[in-house]
């Protein structure tokens, strides 16, 4: 330990405060013109896409000092980015390119109000035809580079 580093109360927590680079990456895509309301409710609802899609994802359940348990949490960041609905649709058929399986948020399901009128509604529009407010994938740490190439970090 240096001058300049705190002491470590519990010597235990030094490994889980070690920073982790994951071979993975998993990123949630909105539109930048979307209302506030409207990117928190298509990234809420592409995060559990993906997760449901990817079970690894999922970290153990929580416990306290206390011993009460609580929910798990995603094993790993999720990198939050905007663009065009243009530049969505390029990043999900990137994704698609390489075999991979983004999930999607189309402005159609805006005005849905559960899963079966979701999926109805995405699969009356033909793909060239989708209207992307938002889309997440998970894989590769390369391969997600390059399927969100040219997109920005949300602010």
């Amino acid at each position: 330990m240096t001058i300049a580093d705190p002491p470590i109360a519990d010597p235990s927590l030094a490994a889980a405060e070690a920073p982790i680079r994951f071979d993975t990456k998993f990123v949630v895509v909105v539109r930048d013109d979307l209302a506030v309301w409207q990117k928190l409710n298509v990234a809420s609802f592409l995060a559990g896409g993906v997760t449901g899609s990817e079970p690894q994802l999922l970290g153990e359940p929580y416990r306290d000092a206390s011993d009460k348990v609580y929910g798990r949490l995603v094993r790993q960041p999720i990198l939050v980015m905007t663009g065009s609905g243009a530049e969505i649709a390029t990043a999900v058929r990137r994704a698609k390119e390489r075999g991979m399986l983004p999930s999607i948020y189309t402005q159609a399901l805006f005005a849905t109000g559960h899963d079966a009128a979701n999926r109805a509604a995405v699969a009356s529009v033909t793909t060239e035809a989708l209207d992307f407010v938002g889309m997440a994938v998970y894989g590769d740490r390369k391969d997600v580079d390059k399927v969100t190439k040219g997109l920005r970090l949300h602010p």
